[in-house]
């Protein structure tokens, strides 16, 4: 068994491969850029070592800086975590010919799977059922266009060495042939350093799901079951689970014994994911193989209690697979939430800053958290938004959706935005609950973005009785400070008037409250809430006993207003007396200021191209300018045709959220 090994990685899969490696004894070296020198991964580590500047082609992907860490740490083995080189088939070759064990497949394997047009081919030769494209890397777009027409729309557009939703787009026309097969080509250049494309049909309602596989090098093979991957949004996973709620035991299993004999086919040593689109009819087809570690690995973890991890260190250091296929237990349901720094309200734009409060939910009954920062740290804009992954495991699916909602009610980011909101609010689906969904259910039921207002609380009236009661709790702060002025103390109403929705178009509701023995009964049209609380003002999480049920709300003060967030619902409300109530009504509302006639940079990022110039008349849906965040190209277009006055920001300018770029006459 190794003594040292060094993680190619940063963010939350470097400091859970050093959970593993402490846990078996080994020493673990990380390395970081310069951007990095404060993370949570480098504080874990027994050594680091800084291996270049910010962008990740500086340091994370440049061979010999890692190889350099190695000699000079001594370690003896590299586990690449995913992303970055985890599937690069030189460096697992420059590894073994330097003598260092690489903690993955070897570079055979790699290049035969982890290549898409490779392994496509590999696929249709081994007689496994693949989907109908073209095969071989694409040079221009024109060529894009004409090959897309062949197969027919709509079509994916797929950069060959690509991953985690980046160097991929759908297109159903040849306008969007054209410009995808630029941008995926950009896009694999920056993130993967290989430009090459191919195009496949896209098949319409499918599943995606995958077969989790584990060989060793002694001809041993098995798969860990499956993973449903199918809630995407633009082909990234949003939600995973083990198992699937869709497939048959039948097609578990030919599913899993496919996938076990494409993993013999390249002689496979490691643990590898078999990824599969799946038909309405359980129809399945070959999609592509992730030679490396999956994100979403946890959920397989929890139903089968192996350490992928382990596992893989285990197989790199020459062992033998310690158990046959009868072996592998199926234990309950696992979900994974992906816990990223983007704002679901603004089109889940990137989100960086600094984490001004971070506070996880307790790793008790069932959950676990994995994650590579902490509180006061910096989500820089240089890699990809994961902040942390939330997984639940429960006796059924019902029981994990349940632990999965609590633990994302108590789950506090601040400073940044994050998606617990939107996953808040898909735990809540009804589609999402029957099982009832596939990898366009984000889009057919949030076309137009993801809104405060998509989300309509079970009980309004629950939301209504909070806010009094933590109005109420304020108040009864307020009259105990000493030394108030006789005959001028503060007077506590039973009576209440709460106004929520938006500013000038509020709704009002009358609310009555009396103390009880642990906290408040507050009376919202006829419907009593018996309140039971320890909560004290300035705790974000409001823990809870409402009717006898246990709740976890967050609890944020933005002037006068209370913005409570529970299950996916957010409303900001404000608790007034009786003649509070009607001066409100009276308030003038001032309109925001229009800044319709402005380009603004949606996000934080570098403005990497400004494709029009002052005085260019320009037509709704053209291209107006590009911003790289978090290694994702964002194209902005024009919303309306219009004439450009004035650019306001140059070419590799660093932008703020909201800051213009453009000036329309």
């Amino acid at each position: 068994m190794f003594k040292k090994i060094l993680i190619a990685n940063r963010g939350e899969i470097a400091c859970r491969v050093i959970k593993t490696a402490r846990k078996m004894g080994i020493k673990t070296v990380a390395v970081y850029s310069e951007a990095d020198k404060d993370a949570r991964h480098v504080e874990l580590a027994d050594e680091a070592v800084c291996i270049g500047p910010a962008p990740s082609r500086e340091s994370y992907l440049v061979m010999d800086n890692i190889i350099k860490a190695c000699k000079d740490t001594g370690a003896e083995a590299v586990h690449p975590g995913y992303g970055f080189l985890s599937e690069n088939e030189a460096f697992a070759k420059r590894l073994e010919e330097e003598g260092i064990t690489f903690i993955g497949p070897k570079h055979y394997s790699i290049a035969a799977m982890g290549d898409k047009i490779a392994s496509k081919k590999l696929a249709n030769e081994a007689k496994v059922n693949t989907i109908p494209g073209y095969n071989d890397a694409i040079d221009t777009p024109e060529s894009a266009v004409e090959i897309a027409k062949g197969i027919g729309y709509p079509v994916m557009i797929k950069a060959s060495a690509g991953g985690g939703g980046k160097g991929l787009r759908v297109a159903f026309n040849d306008k969007e042939a054209f410009e995808g097969f630029s941008a995926c080509k950009n896009e694999a250049r920056n993130s993967f350093g290989d430009d090459r494309v191919f195009i496949e049909k896209f098949v319409e309602e499918p599943r995606h799901i995958e077969i989790q596989v584990l060989g060793d090098s002694h001809g041993n093979a098995v798969y860990l079951w499956e993973r449903e991957c199918s809630i995407q949004r633009r082909h990234q996973k949003v939600i995973e689970e083990a198992p699937s709620p869709f497939i048959s035991e039948e097609t578990r299993k030919a599913m899993g014994e496919q996938a076990v004999a494409l993993a013999k086919a390249v002689k496979y040593q490691s643990a590898g994911t078999v990824e599969f689109v799946v038909g309405k009819d359980q129809s399945f087809y070959f999609l592509e193989m992730n030679t490396r570690l999956q994100v979403e690995h946890p959920v397989t973890e929890s139903i089968t209690g192996l350490d992928l991890v382990e596992q893989m260190i285990r197989v790199a250091s020459g062992e033998k697979l310690s158990f046959g296929q009868a072996d592998i237990k199926r234990n309950g349901w696992s979900m994974e939430c992906r816990i990223n720094a983007d704002d679901p309200y603004r089109n889940f734009l990137p989100s960086t800053g600094r984490l001004v409060r971070y506070q996880p939910p307790e790793e008790v009954d069932g959950v676990r958290v994995d994650t590579g920062v902490y509180e006061g740290g910096e989500i820089p804009m240089y890699y990809d938004s994961m902040i942390a992954k939330l997984i639940v495991h429960g006796k059924d699916r019902m029981d994990a959706i349940t632990k999965m909602r609590a633990a994302l009610n108590k789950f506090v980011i601040r400073g940044i935005h994050s998606n617990i909101p939107f996953q808040s609010a898909l735990m809540q689906h009804p589609r999402f609950i029957s099982g009832d969904f596939n990898t366009g259910f984000i889009a057919e039921e949030f076309p137009h973005g993801f809104r405060a207002s998509d989300v309509k609380a079970s009980d309004p009236g629950l939301m209504d009785a909070l806010a009094t009661a933590i109005h109420r709790r304020y108040l009864d702060r307020a009259a105990g400070i000493y030394g108030q002025l006789e005959g001028h103390e503060v007077k506590i109403p039973h009576e209440f008037v709460v106004g929520s929705g938006e500013p000038g178009k509020m709704d009002y509701v009358s609310t009555s409250v009396e103390e009880a023995a642990r906290g408040y009964e507050v009376t919202v049209g006829g419907q009593v809430y018996a309140i039971d609380t320890d909560w004290t003002p300035g705790n974000i999480v409001y823990n809870a006993v409402v009717n006898g049920k246990e709740i976890s709300a967050q609890l944020d003060r933005n002037g006068l207003f209370y913005r409570i967030q529970f299950d996916g619902v957010r409303v900001d409300s404000l608790v007034l007396t009786m003649r509070g109530a009607e001066m409100q009504k009276l308030m003038p509302f001032k309109e925001p200021p229009d800044m319709s006639k402005f380009l603004l940079s949606p996000m934080p990022g570098l403005l990497v191209d400004v494709a029009v110039t002052v005085g260019q008349k320009v037509e709704a849906g053209q291209r107006l300018a590009a911003i790289e965040a978090m290694k994702m190209e964002n194209v902005l277009v024009a919303a309306q045709d219009g004439v450009v006055a004035e650019v306001m920001a140059a070419k590799g300018e660093s932008l703020a959220v909201d800051q213009p770029i453009l000036r329309f006459e």
